[in-house]
């Protein structure tokens, strides 16, 4: 409990509640089933930030879809990308003949998701797309769009919700804003 407390003390301002979210990951997820009803769909959670948006957004696509999951890394435990994309763990299934939509926690600088997108191009799916729930225009550095977004974002550090900062805050159920003097 004490622990708890200590990360809530570290939020500057709560973002989206859990209610928010929740409608935005229900919206989403209408928009996937109506896009995708006919197709193979295959979604590819990004480990491991969108593993709590995946969970959600899988439930609420109501036409049939497999998963996959890969972990990629480029930050560390800092708070701006290195540019470096390093693949850490890999898909299990071949892309082939899949109708792919990478589903994202954040978007921002664009850097990691354009370097996976063209190695997922690669692989020679039937088509791929962008969903992300939260997305940092702002930040973008490479051009990078998606195609299915829970809510553009200000610039600003944002932790819960599955994005963390050094591994901490990933298991808050809102999203908030990350006092600077924690990570500074």
């Amino acid at each position: 409990m004490k622990e708890r407390l200590e990360m809530l003390e570290d939020i500057e301002d709560v973002l989206f509640t859990e209610r928010q979210i929740a409608v935005m990951v229900e919206r989403i997820g209408q928009e996937i089933s109506r896009d995708y009803k006919g197709k193979n769909l295959l979604l590819i959670s990004v480990l491991k930030g969108s593993v709590v948006f995946m969970a959600d957004l899988m439930r609420s696509i109501s036409i049939p879809a497999r998963i996959d999951f890969m972990a990629v890394s480029s930050y560390g435990s800092g708070v701006k990308t290195s540019g470096v994309v390093k693949i850490n763990m890999d898909l299990n299934l071949p892309l082939e003949g899949y109708d792919i939509v990478v589903v994202e926690d954040i978007l921002d600088s664009g850097k990691t998701l354009h370097y996976l997108m063209e190695l997922l191009e690669g692989r020679n799916p039937n088509s791929i797309r962008v969903c992300t729930l939260f997305d940092k225009p702002d930040r973008r550095e490479v051009d990078v769009q998606a195609s299915y977004v829970g809510s553009v974002i200000p610039d600003a550090f944002i932790v819960g919700y599955g994005l963390d900062y050094a591994e901490k805050y990933r298991n808050l159920p809102f999203v908030g804003v990350l006092k600077p003097q924690v990570y500074e």
